[in-house]
């Protein structure tokens, strides 16, 4: 057998169980999504978006006091983290670029990407609810804007560095000021890939339980007040699903139901915008 005739069978056996791997792990998808599809779509009903938490047993028990909750929290968190991410991104790339201190923020960008979500909630208890001496709707929202901003951050840097220097060097020679260009110029060029890194740091903490856990806590009633402890979507979720109750053990299907379709369609729409811009 010659080397080149080694070197097709290798390939081809790895090509092999290449696929074999790939098939096995969409397989795997498959089967979560489609008993979560099943159980999910078999609890849903009306009421869960319109009444609130009950207790076990009762007819008239739904989500709508962890769908608002989950609202308040991740939605003050993307208004506070969005913005922040976003410019601290457009320094790294049009100020900062290869300074120690850009260098640094990146490294501990990368640093805190890769931190399991549950340390940044025992974080945040620590500063904030035990001097406060309670849980917190914003403290929960503290806690989902700390993992969300190196996402935005690191995304917003990347794709900035990705526009070319020939437009900033175009504008500049036509007299516009450094502002202008990075809002009129660098934004427009890289608004699909700064878009995508928001919906996919917004579906990253969208999903989130365990920095809850240690912040907002939960409440079983329909509470509007961030200063006190606060349902969320996936806090009830993981109550209802590990309860002994048949109920809430459907409510929680529908929970989870509910927030993987939305992840997933944020997900969806963040590779749609980078195929977009890829197309372009």
């Amino acid at each position: 057998m010659t080397h080149t005739q080694k070197r097709i069978i290798t390939n081809n056996i790895v090509m092999i169980l290449s696929a074999l791997s790939a098939i096995i792990g969409i397989g795997f998808l498959f089967w979560i999504l489609g008993v979560l599809v099943l159980n999910g779509i078999d609890a849903l009903s009306w009421t869960i978006f319109t009444q609130e938490g009950a207790p076990p047993g009762y007819e008239e028990s739904g989500l709508k006091h962890a769908l608002i909750g989950q609202l308040f929290i991740v939605g003050i968190a993307t208004v506070v983290g969005v913005p922040l991410g976003i410019l601290a991104g457009t320094y790294l790339s049009e100020y900062g670029q290869m300074s120690k201190l850009a260098q640094t923020v990146r490294d501990i960008s990368d640093i805190m990407m890769s931190a399991p979500s549950i340390v940044i909630g025992a974080f945040v208890y620590a500063i904030v609810v035990a001097p406060m001496g309670h849980f917190s709707g914003w403290a929960g929202s503290i806690a989902l804007t700390i993992i969300m901003l190196p996402i935005i951050l690191r995304t917003t840097d990347d794709m900035l560095q990705l526009v070319p220097s020939t437009l900033r060097e175009a504008a500049f020679a036509l007299g516009a000021s450094k502002y202008k260009v990075i809002t009129q110029i660098v934004y427009r060029g890289a608004k699909a890939g700064i878009l995508t890194g928001v919906l996919l740091g917004v579906a990253r903490v969208a999903g989130e339980t365990a920095p809850l856990l240690f912040t907002s806590f939960n409440d079983n009633f329909l509470n509007t007040d961030m200063s006190e402890p606060m349902a969320s979507l996936t806090v009830t979720m993981y109550n209802y699903a590990t309860s002994p109750y048949e109920d809430w053990q459907k409510l929680g299907w529908a929970a989870a139901f509910i927030l993987s379709m939305f992840i997933l369609s944020l997900n969806i729409i963040g590779r749609l915008f980078l195929l977009k811009k890829k197309g372009k």
